[in-house]
């Protein structure tokens, strides 16, 4: 039996998510793309997930798109994919990446080997990255006269700044986890990643669900928005927040200096 190219694994309030083309360096397909969205689909639906983790099996997180397996594809099925949802305003390219930066619960990426392309583009919608310094990340499109098209742009203009952007997508240039930590792509470089990514994890649990929940919303949407827009979702949220089982549950192991236990995400 085949194994599936995007395997996911629910362990209490942990999800690990892996790409699974360890012998190509998890280069992309559309049926890992596919993959991707059912597996954040999965995760969202389940609200005992307070937290995901990403990986590529094998030496590398993902080195881009296979061309070569992708452009055996049926035209009318590469077209499916490039047209976009009116609804969500992404193509299936996109939204396989996206949807991790959608959902409800935090993601930490864990990168080793190569963060290339597509690759760049999945780990960047993950909220933390955590990879190894001799790690090699490319914004590789230019390479091939193209631009990233798999909504990096979007936390690639948020994380860095526009020169050093500007000039990833221009070159295409190869450059290390530690300069990834230098230029804000980021989050920490270790030769063990999973180390700090695991110290996060024990971090967000300890907090309500919920209040992680609606923290991460509030966060993308006020980079994207007005300010009158912004203020308002704060006064939203933390209308929910106070009517949220959780947020009792928070306060009373706080003052009673306990650990709190608590139940099902609510908000999301």
């Amino acid at each position: 039996m085949t194994e599936p190219l995007v395997i996911t694994e629910i362990d209490g309030p942990v999800a690990h998510v892996w790409l699974n083309r360890p012998d190509k360096l998890n280069g992309l397909v559309l049926e890992t793309l596919q993959g991707l969205i059912d597996a954040a689909e999965t995760i969202r639906r389940n609200r005992d997930v307070r937290v995901v983790l990403l990986e590529g099996k094998g030496s590398s997180f993902c080195a881009g798109l296979d061309f070569a397996e992708a452009g055996k594809s049926s035209k009318a099925k590469l077209a499916r994919f490039f047209i976009p949802n009116p609804l969500r305003g992404t193509n299936l390219f996109q939204r396989a990446n996206w949807a991790w930066r959608e959902l409800p619960v935090p993601v930490i990426a864990v990168t080793r080997g190569h963060v290339f392309g597509g690759g760049i583009q999945l780990a960047l919608a993950a909220d933390f990255r955590f990879t190894t310094p001799d790690c090699q990340w490319s914004v590789l499109e230019a390479k091939w006269g193209l631009v990233p098209d798999m909504s990096g742009t979007v936390p690639l203009g948020e994380l860095t700044s526009a020169d050093i952007a500007k000039r990833l997508v221009f070159t295409g240039e190869v450059f290390s986890g530690d300069q990834a930590v230098e230029y804000g792509l980021a989050t920490g470089s270790a030769e063990d990643p999973m180390k700090p990514a695991l110290e996060l994890v024990d971090a967000i649990l300890a907090r309500s669900p919920d209040s992680v929940a609606a923290s991460k919303k509030l966060l993308n949407r006020s980079r994207r928005g007005g300010l009158r827009g912004a203020f308002g979702r704060e006064r939203l949220y933390q209308l929910r927040m106070f009517r949220s089982p959780n947020t009792a549950i928070a306060r009373k192991a706080g003052m009673a200096k306990s650990e709190p236990e608590f139940c099902p995400r609510k908000f999301g």
